[in-house]
C-alpha cells in the first residue's frame, strides 16, 4: 500500500506504530462514551498524525480524521483519483445514518 501511495502522490510518511499497537480513531467508542468524549478522542488521534493528508481505508476513519482537523484520503478514492468527501461527519448524525442503512438492508 505504501508503494502505491508513494507512486500516486509522491510522498508517504509512515507512523511509527504497528496495527497491533495502533490506537483507534475514536469512533469505536461511540455509544459507550459520551459523544463529546468520542470527539475528543478523534482530535487526540488526529493530532498524533504527522501530516495533514491522512490515508484511511475505513469509512468511519474518514469521519474521525475530518473531525480531528486533518484531510482524510480514502484509499479507494486515491486509486481512482477522486476527492474524499467526508459527508455526514458528526458522530450522532453519522451513526443515525448508519443505523438506518443497516435496518433497510
Amino acid at each position: 500500500m505504501e508503494e502505491l501511495i508513494q507512486r500516486k502522490d509522491g510522498f508517504c510518511t509512515r507512523m511509527r506504530i504497528s496495527v497491533i499497537k495502533s490506537t483507534c480513531c475514536g469512533d469505536t467508542f461511540y455509544g459507550t462514551l459520551p459523544t463529546d468524549r468520542v470527539k475528543e478522542l478523534m482530535i487526540k488521534r488526529a493530532s498524533e498524525m504527522p501530516m495533514d493528508d491522512v490515508v484511511v481505508y475505513c469509512i468511519s476513519c474518514i469521519k474521525s480524521v475530518y473531525n480531528g482537523g486533518k484531510k482524510p484520503r480514502y484509499l479507494i478514492d486515491l486509486l481512482f483519483d477522486e476527492e474524499t468527501v467526508p459527508g455526514t461527519y458528526q458522530p450522532d448524525e453519522w451513526h443515525k445514518e448508519l443505523k438506518e442503512y443497516i435496518e433497510l438492508h
